[in-house]
């Protein structure tokens, strides 16, 4: 008998089903047994009665065993979500060692034992509010590449085997290729605008970076996945605000109309479309209502957790959104290949896009003009060397261009209200873990 999946159970009610799952919980009360299966599309409660051929398999049974059961699908009003299966038969498929190394069914919100769940990550993800994540993950991308492909873009996939840094050699991890060193790479950035100089005027790629980061904190991992945009024929940075707040808005679009409910009822959190356009202001506006709250970073060029933290609240209260834009940031703090403001040379057209408390997106107007590039790389402190191929992508025509790069791990720990990225990341890679 053909599967059925049990999302789908509420139509087949009166009939024989087969269904294949894990063991999510069991009960046995002497002459009867209940045990709820678990598959991808939710739960199901199964009844063996004592004089059925699958009542001896029932108890067999133990808790993330893995079955095949086949019966009929009945209404019961006292059964969870209203039905529930009798089963005639269960095959053992894979039956699970009775000491789980952590619990599936509780919900582990417990910091002390993140460690342990990341150890045991296969086991961790069949929680469904795990595997929630990775649904609404899916339906984020399909959003992104939907607006991408929808609006011209081209979609490209670049090396991650690179022979000179992005921006420095600071955070690089180096490889062995063949008889040299190679790096892997910390943003497509470069191959971005090689994009614009072959005249393919948008380009997305979504794929991995690695950065050496020794850092420990909630939002940082050393390797992850970027959403990456680049564009041509551009004015300023502020086209690219425009472009990316139109994008956001269609991603979580996506993500409400696919999975609103559902994580609104799994993790209590409600999933808002932006009204356009984001509020936005300068770095200097930024420091100057941060000081007026009473509230200091330690960087001229840069923002700490706790200023994004409380200019997101202050944008939050004065505008109700969750975005905000802060651009027009320092040269001395972003990128050499960021051009600087006509008006004032020390400030960049750069800008980083805040949600909810934390930055999700840096990006910036490039600097096309072959001889200021050069300048800008030496002042930087870099030998031109290094730089050679990707100085030729400008000796024969560029058009204006610039881009940016959203997280996804970081806007999912947000639309999830976790507290690390960890939580939101298929397999975390950090400082002390490379396993499993």
């Amino acid at each position: 008998m053909e599967r059925t999946q049990i999302k789908g159970l509420g139509e087949k009610a009166g009939q024989q089903v087969t269904i294949c799952g894990f063991v999510h919980a069991l009960r046995n009360q002497g002459s009867i047994s209940f045990i709820i299966i678990r598959d991808i599309t939710g739960l199901i409660q199964v009844v063996v009665l004592k004089k059925s051929a699958a009542f001896e398999n029932a108890g067999k049974l133990s808790l993330e065993s893995v079955v095949k059961v086949t019966g009929l699908c009945k209404a019961e009003k006292q059964a969870p979500g209203g039905i529930e299966v009798q089963a005639e038969t269960i095959e053992i498929l894979s039956l699970a060692e009775p000491n789980l190394p952590i619990q599936v069914v509780e919900k582990s919100v417990n910091e002390a034992v993140l460690p342990l769940r990341l150890d045991w990550r296969f086991l961790d993800l069949r929680k469904p509010e795990k595997a929630l994540v990775f649904k609404v993950w899916t339906a984020m991308e399909q959003a992104f590449r939907s607006y991408c492909i929808s609006n011209g873009y081209i979609e490209i996939h670049t090396p991650k085997t690179v022979v000179t840094s992005t921006e420095s050699g600071s955070e690089l991890f180096e490889i062995k290729y063949f008889d040299k060193a190679a790096y892997l790479a910390q943003s497509p950035q470069l191959y971005k605008q090689m994009a614009m100089a072959a005249g393919f005027e948008k380009v997305f790629e979504v794929g991995p970076v690695f950065r050496a980061n020794p850092s420990f904190t909630s939002r940082h991992d050393t390797e992850f996945t970027m959403y990456d945009i680049e564009m041509s024929f551009i004015s300023s940075h502020h086209d690219l605000m425009d472009e990316e707040e139109r994008m956001m808005a269609a991603m979580l679009g996506g993500i409400k109309e696919k999975y609103g409910e559902e994580i609104k009822k799994s993790d209590g959190q409600e999933v808002i479309v932006p009204t356009l356009p984001f509020p936005r202001l300068t770095l200097r506006e930024t420091k100057e209502i941060l000081s007026g709250l009473g509230i200091a970073g330690e960087k001229p060029d840069d923002l700490s957790p706790e200023e994004e933290r409380a200019i997101s609240q202050y944008i939050q209260g004065k505008y109700g959104h969750e975005f905000v834009f802060i651009h027009d940031w320092p040269a001395s703090g972003r990128a050499f290949y960021s051009m600087k403001l006509e008006s004032d040379p020390a400030l960049t057209k750069s800008f980083d896009l805040l949600f909810k408390g934390i930055e999700i997106t840096s990006g910036a107007q490039r600097e096309h003009r072959y001889e200021v590039l050069k300048q800008q790389i030496l002042e930087k402190g870099f030998k031109l060397e290094p730089f050679e191929t990707y100085l030729n992508f400008f000796r024969y025509g560029c058009p204006p261009h610039g881009g940016f790069a959203p997280g996804p791990t970081r806007m999912l720990m947000k639309i999830f209200n976790t507290s690390t990225v960890r939580e939101v990341t298929y397999l975390y890679r950090g400082v002390n873990r490379l396993t499993p």
